[in-house]
């Protein structure tokens, strides 16, 4: 067969690494994004980076009130959780916008309500796991402490303590292999329970007749000047207190926490900033709660999406009901990439693979599409189409055997609202693990393929 017929007709997924414009960009442009992963290990962090660089490329705060042209840049701050950022088109609202929405929670260890305990001469603090984790990667690895602490008389304190190397971390204990035969009896699952994933936080005593846990308090008195009572309403998140770093000789790659959902968030605002006056408004969002099924104020089941339409079409005079039937919105989430060391979990013919782009995910859900919003023929041909116009090297994929199990995002969230969506993401390998593993040309490739999607 000639060797121009066999190219057209086969399908073979490209390796982004052998494009110039990768080859080229890739490594500049995820000093960026290292910056912002290292820096946003929570949500609230991620919508303060994301504030602070808004700002430095033109984003004001919305308003209400006000009323917006063509090209100005807004962004609204949903309770410290969530933003919006926009760029206002020239057509009006009502003939839809391009919006690309990614999470910013993470699977993590949240400290419990009373979380402060002393047990065999050390202080350890509670906590329940957010998300879904494999309890055992999080024992004997530093720590650090993120958040925020109300004091009685209503002032907030914000906490980071642990990711500057000068300072201390805190430590989960696991059970010495010399003792820990009925340990290996147990299931992956039920090695470390949930109960047991208590932080040490110190082990020196206040004096002779006060133990460690007084000690504690007073050092966090001293420093912040809360007491145990403000505890009780704080709001404190334990990561790996670990930075990003190149893996591979080749240095293609970077191991980092939170790269699901932080590594599809990036490229949405980044391609959002390099727009001039686009033609249709165009939007890139952060949502809080994906990771525990989107509920809450802060998550997209909430009204604050709709709402903010609304405000969008209120300042046009445009119709909701045809903005949202004319819309377009990437659910942009990390896929899982196949991993040879587990290939028996895989289908290897329908799986996303590390260095072909990102991946358009028709469905997620488990076990027969439960649970998912599965995009129709025609959204994902559009998708594609575009895609292959702005010269973005993309592929598509599932995550695994049909009854192996499944995922969800927000995609089921934003197809309520009557607007078309598909999902879109870096594959990326150890999801949901303490450092997860991603390709610097599959984000590189990301910023490209959301830079077409407003354009489009």
């Amino acid at each position: 067969m000639d060797k121009e017929l066999s190219k057209k007709l086969l399908y073979k997924p490209l390796n982004v690494f052998l494009n110039e414009d990768v080859k080229q960009n890739a490594d500049e442009y995820c000093k960026g994004y290292r910056e912002f992963i290292d820096s946003a290990k929570t949500e609230r962090e991620a919508v303060d980076y994301a504030v602070m660089q808004a700002e430095k490329n033109g984003f004001v705060a919305y308003d209400r009130k006000a009323s917006y042209k063509p090209g100005d840049r807004v962004y609204y701050v949903n309770r410290k959780k969530g933003i919006y950022l926009a760029v206002i088109g020239k057509e009006k609202t009502e003939t839809g916008v391009r919006m690309i929405i990614a999470h910013t929670d993470c699977p993590r260890l949240d400290l419990k309500q009373k979380p402060l305990y002393e047990e065999a001469n050390l202080a350890l603090l509670k906590t329940h796991y957010y998300g879904g984790i494999k309890k055992y990667q999080w024992t004997a690895i530093p720590l650090s402490l993120h958040g925020v602490i109300y004091r009685a008389d209503g002032s907030e304190v914000k906490i980071c303590i642990g990711e500057d190397e000068s300072e201390p971390v805190f430590y989960i204990t696991d059970l010495m292999p010399h003792i820990a035969k009925d340990q290996y009896a147990k299931t992956l699952a039920e090695g470390i329970t949930g109960e047991g994933l208590n932080l040490v936080a110190a082990s020196a005593p206040y004096d002779e007749e006060d133990g460690v846990k007084l000690n504690l308090l007073n050092i966090l008195n001293e420093k912040y000047g809360i007491t145990e009572r403000d505890l009780i309403t704080a709001e404190l998140i334990a990561t790996p207190a670990t930075r990003s770093r190149e893996v591979g000789l080749d240095r293609s790659m970077i191991m980092a926490y939170g790269h699901d959902d932080r590594i599809c968030a990036y490229p949405a605002y980044t391609a959002l900033f390099d727009l001039d006056i686009p033609e249709h408004t165009c939007i890139a969002a952060f949502a809080d709660k994906e990771e525990i099924g989107s509920e809450g104020v802060t998550g997209l089941r909430s009204d604050f999406l709709p709402h903010f339409l609304m405000d969008l079409c209120a300042n046009d005079n445009s119709d909701y009901i045809a903005c949202c039937a004319n819309s377009i919105c990437l659910s942009s989430d990390v896929g899982g990439a196949y991993d040879p060391n587990f290939g028996g979990a895989y289908d290897p013919k329908n799986s996303a693979y590390i260095n072909n782009g990102p991946v358009i995910v028709k469905y997620t859900g488990s076990r027969g599409k439960g649970g998912c919003s599965d995009a129709s023929a025609e959204v994902v041909s559009r998708i594609a189409l575009m895609f292959d116009k702005a010269g973005v090297i993309w592929q598509c994929g599932e995550y695994g055997k049909v009854d192996q199990g499944g995922a969800g995002t927000v995609a089921t969230e934003v197809a309520a609202l009557n607007i078309d969506v598909v999902d879109c993401g870096v594959p990326i390998l150890s999801m949901h693990s303490t450092g997860e593993l991603a390709s610097k040309g599959d984000i590189y490739m990301m910023y490209k393929a959301d830079k077409a999607f407003y354009a489009s």
